[in-house]
């Protein structure tokens, strides 16, 4: 959430951000439905100044004047009445216009109206030049008999799957190996409730605008978080830390839930766009410092780029641009993975920092050493994503007998499996 004295002093900035990143919010209305909300506020505090002291002097008070201030104080009670009530229709609407406004962009971050206007930074690796005619995550996976599509579908609906034996092995093996880097970075690996409290969801910024993206469960007030970045980043909400605290480097596994509502007809066929995944997630809570901030930025992207050279496979960095930002996000960095079946890069990673936007909502501080109170600074980053990297794994790493080479760094989480066979031929040796 954003500091309404700083939307009371430049509207205009903020009117602009929501014209960038495509958010639809009326500062104007804000602004009026807050003087509205003060000047109410103001005058009922000045009633309630003027009873207590006119309550003191009644007693002294005769005849005609007594009664004077009689009928004043009864028109003063009326007054406050039409204040209570004119107060509790003004703050339901101050605060859903205020959980609308967006944080500034970064004055790096490209203008573009969505991510076909995102700016690559730079590529590492190099897409493979297979040889044959390569076969599709999908047909690879239903031909080693790792994925199964239907009964997937059969149990749960549309966009979700079933992965087993090697692909569910090799889905297990990605994630122990993000764990496992990531713990040895000195992040503290949490197990974070995945069912949380909506008031969480609208802490970390994800509700009430992508509300309608989320698995709910309204008879308890909670949901299903689309990443583990809600547990974590709310870990320490309304708490006060000390500065001495941070940062607070945490990461955590967990299953994550998405609707996919506003993706009817897109990416469809296989593991790229699908209703639950797994994810390692990387958070940090930190000091309210830009320039720290941004060094942390480049931490957790490296984090991330260290288990894609882990993994061999080929990648872009790109900077998300301002109509494909979400409303907290300062600045976002996308991993796109090379995917042969889409002959080109699908996002992977997002890395994101908010600057103190989570930490307001969630009430989240720390105490600097002159006692003085801050709002944090949270940042958050994929570490890995699966089954998505599964894509370019099966596609990029397959050979032209339609086996799939496991890379050396998952071999160690797959009992030293070194090649994905298809059942056939795996019976047969």
């Amino acid at each position: 959430m954003i500091d309404i004295k700083q939307i009371r002093a430049t509207p205009e900035r903020y009117a602009e951000a929501a014209r960038l990143k495509n958010i639809d919010v009326d500062i104007d209305a804000l602004l009026d439905a807050d003087k509205q909300l003060l000047d109410a506020q103001r005058e009922l505090q000045e009633i309630r100044t003027e009873q207590n002291r006119s309550g003191k002097e009644i007693a002294k008070l005769k005849g005609d004047t007594k009664q004077a201030a009689i009928a004043r104080m009864a028109e003063l009670k009326g007054r406050l009445k039409e204040l209570d009530k004119q107060i509790q229709q003004l703050e339901p609407q101050v605060n859903e216009l205020m959980l609308r406004v967006p944080k500034i962009p970064a004055p790096d971050v490209p203008v573009g109206a969505d991510e076909s206007e995102n700016v690559e930074l730079r590529r590492e690796g190099e897409p493979p030049d297979l040889e044959f005619a390569p076969a599709d995550h999908v047909a690879l996976g239903e031909a080693l008999d790792i994925i199964d599509i239907p009964r997937g579908v059969k149990l749960a609906g549309s966009r979700n799957y079933i992965l087993k034996g090697a692909g569910a092995m090799l889905h297990y093996a990605v994630i122990r190996l993000a764990q496992d880097r990531m713990t040895a970075k000195g992040y503290t690996l949490l197990n974070v409730p995945i069912l949380v409290n909506e008031a969480v969801m609208y802490g970390t910024g994800y509700f009430p605008i992508g509300r309608d993206e989320a698995y709910l469960c309204e008879r308890d007030d909670q949901a299903l978080v689309g990443t583990s970045e809600v547990s974590l980043t709310a870990y320490h909400g309304d708490e006060i830390l000390d500065a001495d605290e941070l940062p607070k480097k945490y990461c955590a596994v967990s299953t994550c839930f998405r609707r996919e509502a506003g993706a009817a007809g897109k990416d469809t066929r296989g593991l790229y766009r699908i209703h639950y995944f797994d994810k390692v997630e990387q958070v940090i809570v930190a000091e309210a410092d830009d320039e720290a901030s941004k060094q942390f930025h480049g931490e957790i992207l490296a984090n991330a780029e260290d288990v894609m050279q882990a993994l061999e496979l080929p990648y872009r960095v790109v900077n998300v641009c301002t109509g494909d930002l979400g409303l907290g996000q300062v600045q976002k960095f996308d991993i796109e993975t090379w995917m042969p079946s889409r002959d080109g890069y699908g996002e992977t990673h997002s890395a994101s920092r908010f600057g103190d936007f989570q930490a307001r909502r969630l009430n989240l501080r720390y105490r600097d050493a002159d006692g003085a109170l801050h709002h944090c600074h949270t940042l958050n980053n994929t570490v890995v994503a699966s089954p998505r990297i599964l894509i370019p794994l099966l596609e990029i790493y397959q050979n032209a007998d339609g086996s799939v080479t496991v890379p050396p760094a998952l071999r160690p989480y797959m009992g030293g499996l070194e090649r994905i066979e298809p059942p056939a031929r795996a019976g047969a040796e």
